[in-house]
Order: structure tokens, then sequence, then C-alpha cells
């Protein structure tokens, strides 16, 4: 027996893209509480600098003119994920999108507008090149909130380095910003920060609420219709890493604290399925000078090299790509951590990347950790990092080769649309001839994991004999990815989080 605390209709456990299923409930006039394991909203969607969403032919496409349709989207999306996920998953994914903007867009507290990014698999059939899948919030002005601008997450700058928050919220905060306000105008909506999910509540069979701590003690709510596990993925977590052998560390995530995987737990304990627990949405990582590496992207410079001072990889590919290719030289040896990224004086001695999502601090620190060398020739500054130093000065005379004749014959630097997106169009190949001469340290980070409960397309978590279990449904990061192992264009995380919280109350209500 359970001495419940609170009583609902619908419990949604995190407070990212699952918003969108609480926002759902509320507007359908069902009661709601969130639970927010930290001291702040957004989740790790709060941090994204875009808070994009691929979701093909959606309103806000349509209203700029694209061309694209349903079936070219779906050949793309199948020609990149494969069976890895079922077929269905993935159709409900590319077909659903467009409706949840449709019905979020009826609402003024909502507005989107079209961010142009290319899918990250140019050479898939029907790949979009230029950009028309994908969408992102419109700013908002961070003094509609109210109250709630101090309970908003983020930014990264904010939280790592003690910046002030800006007073205009963009991307994934700008996301939740207007979530927050939309559900701060129904009566029936309870929003509990420092709330941890302990575990779910089951009665003949059903998932009838949860167990929470609020504020260090227990709170038990009841969900009549149902409870939504989106509360990320157990990036921070690195006994689960382990585990599950997620590579990389906690202290490299994008990911908040607060996704340690309770609700991956949660659910497992109530025999929930699982699924792709061993994956995350990877990029390669600046280090800093706290001894994490951070996602970055958008270079307009360098080339990486290895521990023999060759180069190994497409610097230009898309973020996960990329990581993976990193990863998977890790796994054989080729690569060792910290590969460096080389480049020249044109831009001083700061590294040509122009988004590294936690801001650079003093060049001095770098120095000072060890982090980034400077030499007058390419020689002495493979005695700094550790390399062979013919070997660097070869790798680099062969790109500057490669860079005059416009075409990287090694590794396709600039064959594909999204390595020419932060180019002009121009395959974003760059000289090493202006010294002196400069390198700096990357690693492995991640945007999160992507491994967790499995679902079916009503996003009802399935049990191991692959039998949805009453009451329990997943989305987000907690939800094993619907893109399986892939990432085909930006705003997938975020995309698959919106629909399916939001899918799963609709299934709530019968639909």
């Amino acid at each position: 027996m359970v001495d419940w605390d609170d009583e609902v209709d619908v419990l949604v456990a995190g407070s990212g893209g699952g918003l969108a299923g609480a926002y759902t409930a509320a507007r359908e006039g069902l009661r709601v509480a969130v639970v927010e394991a930290t001291d702040k909203f957004g989740g790790t969607t709060a941090y994204s600098g875009g808070g994009g969403m691929w979701f093909p032919v959606n309103p806000v496409l349509r209203r700029a003119g694209t061309d694209d349709t349903l079936d070219d989207a779906l050949t793309y999306y199948h020609a990149v994920v494969g069976d890895r996920t079922p077929r269905e998953l993935q159709d409900t994914y590319v077909r659903r999108g467009g409706d949840l903007i449709e019905y979020l867009e009826s609402d003024d507290h909502f507005a989107f507008e079209m961010l142009p990014w290319p899918d990250y698999f140019g050479r898939a059939p029907k790949a979009r090149l230029d950009g028309q899948r994908h969408i992102m919030p419109t700013p908002l002005p961070a003094a509609e909130l109210g109250a709630l601008r101090d309970q908003l997450r983020g930014p990264l700058d904010t939280d790592r380095l003690g910046t002030p928050a800006p007073d205009l919220l963009i991307g994934g905060r700008a996301l939740i910003g207007r979530f927050l306000l939309a559900l701060s105008t129904f009566p029936d909506v309870r929003l509990h920060l420092n709330t941890a999910l302990v575990d779910l509540v089951v009665e003949d069979g059903a998932v009838i609420g949860a167990r929470t701590e609020r504020d260090g003690e227990p709170f038990a709510i009841r969900a009549r219709k149902g409870v939504v596990l989106a509360a990320g993925g157990f990036e921070q977590n690195d006994a689960l890493r382990a585990q599950y052998g997620v590579p990389g560390r906690a202290r490299d995530t994008m990911g908040p604290w607060g996704n340690r995987g309770r609700a991956h737990e949660a659910g497992i304990a109530v025999g929930a399925d699982i699924d792709l627990m061993d994956q995350a949405w990877w990029s390669p990582g600046l280090t800093h000078p706290d001894g994490r590496s951070a996602f970055a992207l958008w270079f307009t410079g360098g080339i990486f090299v290895n521990q023999d001072g060759a180069r190994f990889v497409n610097e230009s590919a898309p973020y996960d790509r990329l990581g993976r290719e990193v990863i998977r030289k890790l796994g054989d040896g080729s690569v060792t951590l910290p590969y460096w990224m080389i480049y020249d004086d044109r831009e001083g001695p700061v590294p040509p990347i122009k988004a590294t999502n936690v801001s650079m601090v003093e060049v001095q620190e770098y120095e000072a950790a060890g982090l980034w060398h400077t030499a007058a020739t390419l020689a002495e500054l493979a005695a700094k990092i550790g390399v062979p130093a013919d070997r660097l000065t070869a790798t680099v005379d062969r790109f500057n080769t490669m860079v005059a004749a416009g075409v990287d014959t090694d590794f396709g630097r600039g064959d594909e649309a999204y390595d020419r997106a932060f180019s002009g169009g121009e395959p974003p190949l760059v000289s090493i001839d202006r010294g002196p001469f400069h390198a700096a340290a990357f690693g492995i980070s991640d945007l999160g994991t992507k491994g967790g409960l499995r679902t079916d397309s009503a996003a009802r978590v399935l049990d191991r004999a692959g039998a949805p279990i009453p009451g329990l449904y997943a989305a987000g990061n907690t939800m094993a990815a619907v893109s399986g192992t892939a990432y085909p264009g930006g705003g997938n995380p975020i995309g698959a989080s919106m629909l399916f919280s939001h899918l799963a109350v609709r299934d709530m209500l019968g639909e």
C-alpha cells in the first residue's frame, strides 16, 4: 500500500523536451505533475544552442515554400537508420513531427522559424542538402518568464563559467521557456524542482504512479492515466556508462548533472526491455583548463593528428560521425587521448573553432594546463606535443598540397554539404603555413546517451516479451533512440523527445 501525497492524471519525469507531453496533457484538460531531479527546469534541451527539431514538411517549412515530401524524408531516414529500429517507429517520427508543430502553433505561446541545417548523411538517397527539414524556436525575452526565469537551466556558460544569463532566450532555452509559460496558464499543473524519481509503483501489472524524493523527503504521486519517463540519459553516471560499455567519461558529457539514469533503472526494475545502451550522441571535444572536453564544431581551419603526427579523419564531418570515427580509432589504438588540432597563426593562438558551446577562457590558462602549445616551427611543435617531428611535418605538407589542389583525397573533407556549411559552400580546406604554429588538445564528448527503454510507436514502454507495460511511457534519451546508432540530422534528439512525449499523452487519451 502506498500513502499518496498527490494524485494526478499524468506524471512526467524530466523537464526537457518531455514538457511537450506535460503541455499536451494540460491542454487536453488533464491534471499534470512534472518532477525534475535538479534545481532547474530544462534538462539537456536547455543547453542546446539551436534548440533544433528535425521535422520534415512541418507548417513552418511549408510556409517557407519547401518542395520536400514525407516520402523523400522517409527514404532518407530509412537509408540512414536501416533496420536497427522498427520501421513503424521510424515512420511515426518522420510523419508525425509536422502534426506536433501544427498543434503547438495553434497556441500563441509557441513560435518557430526555419534554421537551414543540412542532413548529416549527404550522400544518402533523398538527403536534403539545403537544410529544409530543420526548425528552431523563435527567441524569447527572458523577462516574459517572470519568476520562472530563475528556474530555467543554462546556458552552459552560466552553469560552468558563472557568467550572467542573457536577457534573450535562444535555442533550447527559448523552447523550454515557451513551454513553461504555456504550462503556467493551466490551473492543474504542478512543477516540482529538486524532486528525483525513486521508483515506479505497480498494481495488477500496471504502473499507477511513482515514489519520488522531494527536497530530501519521500513524496508519492499517483498517476491515473500514466507515467512518462523523459528524464534524459545516464551520461552523468560513470558506473552505468561502464556497465553498458559507453565510451568516454561523465565529466566530458554535455548533459546536466542530474542525468544519472534513475528513470532507466526504474523502468528496468518493473520489467522494461532496453536497447542501444552502449550508444550516445557523440562529438569531438575541445579540452578546457577544468579538464573537461566539451562539444565543439564549426572549424574554420586546422587538422587533427594522432600520437604519430598523422591525420586520421575528416575534421569537418558531422560531429556524431566524427566522434564515432575517433571512438573507433581509440578502440584499435590508432588514436590515443589527447589528439591534437594543428593550426597556424592566421587567427592567432586561439583554435579556429567558432562554436565551442562552452566559451574559451584566457589563452594563458590553456597554456598553463598544457592544453595549447605554440612553436616557431612544426618540428618544435611536434616536440612539445610528443609526436614525431618528421611525420607531423610531412602530414602538414601533404595537407597543404591538397589545399592547393582544392580536394582532400585522403579523407574527403568538403565532399558533403554539411562539410561546407560553415565555409560559404566552398571546401573547408585552409593551409597551415603561417608561423608560429599551434596545437590544441581534444578529447571525446557527447550530448547524452541514447540507449533506453524500448517503446512502440505510441511511446508505450515494452517488456522483455515485447508487450506494452500498462501505464508506462518513455521519450527522449530515456527511450531507446528511434534513430538507432545513427544521427540523421540536427534536431533529432529534441524532436524525438517532444514528439513521443506528446504521442504518449495522446495514447492515454485513447487517440
